[in-house]
């Protein structure tokens, strides 16, 4: 499975972005997909994620309300948008996908830069 993140950038408080991940190769393989972030200094963080072949979601305290995940299957794609932006959500976000739980997941995007400016 091959994961190609996009979709960052620069963006004032209150904002919005809408981060893309795009799975490919062996997509049927994919439980879960989820959008971790590392911010500097600090540990990778899982902060949302869907179930592959059903809609069930996760949402991290601090981007419940904020942050909406979603996926459309004919693109084997999985959307973060993210709303009303504040400076702590700036980090590198992740997309990571796994056959079973986030925890240590097999498959990783490269990361996509979220700068959030007050």
């Amino acid at each position: 499975v091959q994961l190609q993140a996009s979709g960052g950038g620069l963006v004032q408080a209150g904002g919005s972005l809408r981060l893309s991940c795009e799975a490919s190769g062996r997509t049927e393989s994919i439980y879960t997909v989820g959008w971790f972030r590392q911010a500097p200094g600090k540990e990778r963080e899982l902060r949302a994620a869907i179930t592959w072949r059903g809609r069930s979601t996760y949402y991290a305290d601090s981007v419940k309300g904020r942050f909406t995940v979603s996926r459309d299957d004919a693109k084997n794609t999985v959307y973060l948008q993210m709303n009303s932006l504040k400076p702590e959500d700036t980090a590198v976000y992740y997309c990571a996908a796994d056959s079973s739980s986030l925890r240590a997941p097999n498959y990783w995007g490269q990361g996509t830069q979220v700068t959030v400016s007050s």
